[in-house]
């Protein structure tokens, strides 16, 4: 069995995802903030949906869950730490809570730093990460909630899986984030490499996610930090960048 992750642009430049697995045609969104091309995502892929995956409570990841499910009837599932200040959960999970769909599961992991509730969820049968706002492609998201050393035990986890796994992340800010890598660690061959993959998947209006963890490990800043205090530096440094 095999699970595909679609992306859906929505909002300026947030990514919702559309996950199939192939095997029973099971169908999930994950982080759907507006409406109408979520919905139309869903149809033109044949109409079904079984679940709604949510990764944090932020509205530019959860606004349209509601609009969504009354369109088409499903479970939404988010983190139990969160369910008060997320839509009304059908599932509540915790680290290492797996989620059904179809024949597939998927393992939760909590990964605080952006927000102290965030969750990801990992299907090895892609194997496809879904970050949310903890990794981005060349980056990672802005301590809201938690700590540096919040961040650092979650990109931690995050690292360990394996380097085919693609990191299916919330927002377009590869080119942003990119801008700043080349800034800290212009040297990095890998860096060089994967930033004009992504100036040419942009200039061909095409997304620059998914990307593979084990580039990710290569270029990713963040990842790159040995340690509690140079991560809470380059978070810093990006911060102000």
């Amino acid at each position: 069995m095999t699970i595909t992750a679609q992306p859906v642009p929505i909002l300026n430049d947030n990514y919702a995802w559309l996950l199939k697995d192939t095997e029973t045609g099971a169908t999930a969104i994950v982080d759907p903030a507006e409406g109408p091309p979520i919905i139309a995502a869903i149809e033109a892929a044949g109409g079904r949906l079984d679940m709604i995956l949510l990764t944090h409570h932020h509205g530019d990841h959860v606004a349209a869950t509601d609009e969504v499910r009354a369109r088409f009837p499903c479970t939404v599932v988010g983190a139990a730490a969160d369910a008060h200040r997320l839509p009304k959960l059908d599932i509540a999970v915790r680290e290492g809570d797996t989620v059904a769909l179809g024949n597939a599961r998927g393992r939760v992991i909590d990964t605080p730093g952006h927000t102290n509730g965030q969750i990801n969820f990992f299907f090895p049968e892609g194997p496809v990460l879904l970050s949310g706002d903890t990794l981005f492609s060349l980056g990672c998201g802005r301590l809201i909630e938690g700590t540096a050393a919040d961040m650092f035990g979650s990109l931690a986890k995050l690292k360990a899986l394996p380097g085919d796994t693609l990191v299916c992340c919330g927002h377009e800010y590869t080119e942003s984030n990119a801008r700043f890598a080349l800034a800290v660690d212009p040297d990095n061959a890998a860096l060089r490499a994967r930033v004009a993959e992504v100036r040419a998947q942009r200039a061909a209006g095409k997304p620059s996610v998914p990307s593979r963890m084990a580039d990710e490990c290569q270029t990713n800043p963040f990842l790159l930090a040995p340690d509690i205090a140079s991560l809470a530096d380059v978070r810093g440094k990006k911060d102000k960048f």
